[in-house]
């Protein structure tokens, strides 16, 4: 891959990018499906990805008709990343054995001994299918990881609703977390000319888990003056969400864990922010029993911010603030809900949520329409992307174990053919419009 490498740092046209041969195999981060096992009998909070994730070399797939074969200059680490890593809830080698079982040979590919994993990237497509019309080589393009075959039906209205639909290096093989993958054509979305490779790489997964929780009809469908309370607000998902609530006029409570991040909220133009390190909240007084006393007294703060109770609670930690997330919601709220970074049984009054008229209702990713849109406000400059510190390729096991233990802020990029950051921008005049600040207020904090 260095010759690609080489070429695309050069600006090589898509006519040079095609006369240089496809190696026969490329260098990724993946697991291996004898190591399933080595985490055993271990509490999750100290499983470690860097004992399980592995770099070097892959053999190359083929490519499918309706596959275009891109040139990674950098991807991310998301939270499926730290599942996959430390084999939980369940392996990925499950997905890959289902998806390589169901008849197709294009499908049987994935079904490999190693998972090349990671659902984020960018970078600059070198190979097309024969069937795909509307991307080239030479074109920079960012990723979203919904993998769906658009040709069954059930893809049509919406194709997070579709049977086969699952999520690219997470549910499939040959992820982002390398030199190279193979992508559908339906999964690339341009890139946004005015950010480096690494910026423009760790948005697809989270900003649209973001949109489609908050804007889209099939999230909340947010409106003006609308109250969110937005757990984790200086997270991956969580600082996407605070842009999405002021930009569509809401008003945001974010809840973070430490004074450095309620700056950062700040910053960010959040006014109602709550510091859980500060105010000690224990919504659970042992493993098995929660305490409405601290549900209470958590709603009474946030009415003290913002005077009354949210509309809209955008939840994602799961089973450490399910419970409070339906005591808080205003009567006939609603609990937006997605992942479970802290526990996937989720334990609440029900007297809470059906005696108040309350909803739960679920999201998973984003459509392709959704995941397009939220990358156009991406390019327009009106939301920022949420990075805050990179690693190389070379230590992506160290970035995974940085998310898994919460130490970071944002998101965590990873440069792979990338050799340094801040390359790849092609608009400055942009950039310099919209300002460095805003641009890389997450790597100040």
């Amino acid at each position: 891959m260095k010759n690609f490498q080489e070429a695309i740092l050069a600006g090589a046209t898509g006519a040079q990018l095609e006369a240089i041969p496809i190696p026969d195999h490329y260098r990724g981060a993946y697991l291996r499906k004898e190591d399933v096992g080595i985490f055993e009998g271990i509490a999750s909070s100290v499983k470690d990805p860097r004992k399980s994730l592995h770099l070097g070399d892959v053999p190359t797939p083929e490519l499918a008709p309706d596959e275009v074969m891109v040139a990674v200059m950098a991807s991310s680490i998301n939270f499926n990343t730290v599942w996959s890593s430390i084999f939980e809830p369940v392996s990925t080698f499950g997905f890959l054995e289902k998806l390589g079982r169901s008849g197709s040979l294009w499908d049987q590919r994935h079904n490999q001994p190693y998972h090349v994993i990671g659902s984020d990237g960018s970078g600059v497509i070198i190979r097309v299918g024969a069937s795909v019309r509307n991307w080239k080589v030479g074109d920079k393009v960012t990723i979203h990881c919904n993998y769906v075959d658009d040709q069954d039906p059930s893809a049509h209205d919406d194709s997070m609703m579709a049977t086969n639909q699952r999520i690219w290096g997470f549910e499939t093989n040959f992820g982002g977390l390398a030199d190279l993958t193979v992508v559908k054509a339906n999964q690339l979305m341009p890139k946004p000319a005015h950010l480096s490779w690494e910026e423009a790489a760790v948005n697809a997964l989270c900003n649209s888990t973001s949109y489609r929780m908050l804007v889209s009809k099939n999230g909340a469908a947010m409106k003006q003056g609308d109250v969110v309370l937005i757990w984790g607000a200086t997270g991956g998902i969580g600082g996407y969400a605070v842009q999405y609530v002021l930009n569509g006029g809401g008003i945001p409570v974010g809840v973070v864990s430490s004074k450095e991040k309620a700056d950062l909220l700040r910053d960010m133009g959040c006014e109602a922010v709550i510091d859980r390190s500060e105010m000690g909240y224990k919504f659970w007084k042992d493993e098995t029993t929660q305490d409405e006393s601290e549900w209470r007294r958590f709603g009474k703060d946030i009415r003290s911010l913002v005077g009354e109770d949210p509309d809209i609670v955008f939840e994602h930690p799961g089973r450490s603030t399910m419970g409070a997330s339906v005591y808080v919601a205003k009567k006939g709220g609603l609990i937006m809900t997605c992942a479970a970074t802290s526990g996937y049984m989720i334990e609440y009054d029900n007297r809470h949520l059906w005696m108040k008229l309350k909803t739960i209702k679920s999201s998973h990713f984003a459509n392709y329409r959704e995941a397009f849109e939220a990358n156009r406000l991406i390019s327009k400059g009106m939301i920022q992307p949420v990075i805050s510190k990179t690693y190389p390729l070379e230590e992506v096991g160290a970035a995974c174990y940085s998310v898994h233990r919460n130490e970071h802020e944002g998101k965590i990029g990873v440069l792979t053919l990338s050799p340094s950051e801040n390359l790849g921008i092609d608009n400055l005049e942009m950039r310099e419009r919209i300002g460095e600040n805003k641009i890389g207020r997450f790597r100040r904090y």
